[in-house]
Formats: structure tokens, C-alpha cells, sequence
């Protein structure tokens, strides 16, 4: 007995950290690697971020780079990082390569080029939010999705801080 209780002795710091970085992974936040252009050029591929998962969705404002489950109908089995764009309530609306939000034009200086599609008008419903990547015409976002809406649940955090490349860390917004 003596024995079993020196060995768990010897483990308990190990153990306890262990259990430390599980807890602020699952809760807290977490790092995310871009693997794709969609968020060029605010993020580009390789780029490391840390993700705050504590904000809730409802504290969530215009402009957010949020990473999220997709809806189902998007038939994707990976998480997404995409600029939020559509808040409940907003209706958006992509025309002549200009995005409109509840009929004003939004200035979007991190946008890669105009967009090369027309989308809505549509309604984000209660409890739902509507993502697009920087990189409009090459991101696999909501404008291309039968259901474009995430649902609130789907929502994992907000990326706060590029950590990798080390000569760009820097705040993200």
C-alpha cells in the first residue's frame, strides 16, 4: 500500500497538468491551423491562432473571425474558420459584388476582391449567425450551402491572436 501510494505521490503533479490543459482546451481556448486560401488575405495557409472559447455567441459582433461546425446539409466533417457577417435578425445580401446588411452597403477592407455572385436577401433566423471567408470567390462558405444559416450550437469560439508565423503574431479582427 505504501508502495501504490508513493508511485501516485510521484504522478500527481503530471496528473494534475494533464488535467489543467484538458480543462482549458475543452473550455477556455484552444490553437486552430488555416489550411485553406478562404480567409486570405487576412490569414493565410499555415497561419496558428488561438481561439477563445469562452465568448458566447450572443457576445459575438459584425466582422468576428469565428470557427465553427458547419451545418449538416454543408455535408463537411471538419470545423470552419469564416468572417461573421449576419447576426439573428440581419438580412444580407450580396449584389453587384457588394455585401448589404439590413440595406447598407458594408465596407470590408479585409475582402480579397468583389464578389463574383448575387445572394439573398435573406434573414438570419433567432439563434443562427451567417459566415463568408475574406476570400469571397474561392471560400466554401454559406453562400454555397442549401441551408447558409449556423446554428448558435455549432459555434466553438472567436479567434482572438495569430500565434504562428512568430514574426506575425498579432491581435485578430
Amino acid at each position: 500500500m505504501n508502495r501504490i501510494f508513493r508511485l501516485a505521490k510521484s504522478w500527481a503533479p503530471f496528473l494534475l497538468l494533464l488535467g489543467a490543459l484538458f480543462f482549458v482546451r475543452t473550455n477556455v481556448g484552444q490553437a486552430a491551423y488555416i489550411p485553406s486560401e478562404s480567409m486570405l488575405p487576412t490569414l493565410q495557409v499555415h497561419d496558428i491562432l488561438i481561439i477563445d472559447k469562452t465568448v458566447k455567441p450572443d457576445q459575438l459582433q459584425f466582422g468576428d473571425i469565428v470557427v465553427f461546425h458547419p451545418p449538416a446539409e454543408a455535408n463537411l466533417d471538419k470545423k470552419l474558420i469564416k468572417r461573421l457577417i449576419g447576426l439573428p435578425g440581419d438580412e444580407i445580401e450580396i449584389t453587384d459584388g457588394q455585401l448589404y446588411r439590413n440595406g447598407v452597403k458594408v465596407e470590408e477592407s479585409y475582402v480579397k476582391e468583389s464578389m463574383k455572385y448575387g445572394f439573398g436577401p435573406i434573414t438570419v433566423p433567432e439563434d443562427h449567425y451567417l459566415f463568408l471567408g475574406d476570400n469571397r470567390n474561392e471560400s466554401l462558405d454559406s453562400h454555397l450551402w442549401s441551408n447558409p444559416f449556423v446554428d448558435s450550437k455549432k459555434i466553438i469560439g472567436r479567434a482572438v491572436y495569430r500565434i504562428f508565423p512568430f514574426n506575425q503574431i498579432t491581435s485578430i479582427r
